[in-house]
């Protein structure tokens, strides 16, 4: 996690209409979902906190719900330090409800996918890593497709799950993609410090889009204020727009 505060998340980010402007230009392949998967048998989704996996992978999703190919959400933690010093949620009230929230979004994304819930404190993955990497290692197999955030993506345990599935992945055999989330608000177009030559799109139709707007809207509890604290959403409209395109990108 070597110079994390260079990645460092804090007000409203990058502008959408700036990245959209970059990314009609910017030189990324359209790569349709059954090239990037072909010989893959299953689809491992390793989420930091219920909601990226909605965020990061629904075109992925969708392709395995329509291709019946298996598809395995790997939940790390439950995202139950979301919201500090509220009286509206209780740390297990907020775990519970988060759960919930995956699992109707998931419904609706990819109705037969299977969730495998770790439960490593939230805020707390980095300090975790060896026992996720140990057991990514025991849940994967060389035949998988594995989905993460980016390894150096700026959140901190965003950028613990990032390493540990690379570590693990390398072990076992399968092979690895990276997402880029909170990438998209500490970086700014053809910032250099992002891998862009291996990047790739993966398209979303308007369909594919709706539903993953759905099914993202299931997360309540990030997307509404906090009355009891005076706190925003977690998930504030600036932050959605940059990840509710009609395409994912995905570093391979």
């Amino acid at each position: 996690m070597e110079a994390l505060m260079s990645r460092h998340i804090e007000g409203e980010g990058t502008p959408e209409l700036q990245w959209q402007s970059w990314l009609a230009q910017a030189p990324l392949n359209t790569t349709p979902a059954d090239a990037l998967l072909q010989g893959c048998q299953r689809v491992v989704i390793v989420s930091p906190h219920p909601d990226d996996e909605i965020l990061a992978t629904a075109a992925i999703m969708q392709y395995c719900e329509a291709n019946a190919l298996p598809c395995t959400v790997i939940a790390v933690t439950s995202g139950e330090a979301s919201h500090p010093g509220s009286r509206l949620w209780t740390p297990d009230q907020l775990a519970q409800a988060r759960e919930r929230e995956s699992a109707q979004a998931l419904a609706l994304l990819c109705p037969g996918s299977q969730i495998i819930h770790l439960r490593i404190p939230d805020g707390q993955v980095q300090d975790h890593q060896p026992q996720l990497e140990s057991r990514l290692q025991q849940l994967l197999r060389a035949t998988d497709a594995v989905f993460c955030p980016w390894r150096y993506d700026g959140h901190p345990d965003h950028e613990a799950t990032g390493e540990a599935c690379a570590a693990a992945t390398a072990d076992v055999g399968s092979r690895l993609f990276e997402v880029p989330i909170w990438t998209w608000h500490w970086a700014s177009p053809g910032d250099q410090r992002v891998p862009w030559q291996q990047a790739v799109r993966m398209p979303l139709s308007a369909e594919q889009l709706d539903r993953k707007c759905l099914a993202l809207s299931c997360f309540r509890s990030q997307l509404l204020p906090d009355p009891s604290t005076g706190r925003p959403p977690i998930l504030p409209r600036w932050a959605t727009a940059r990840l509710l395109r009609n395409f994912e990108v995905i570093l391979r």
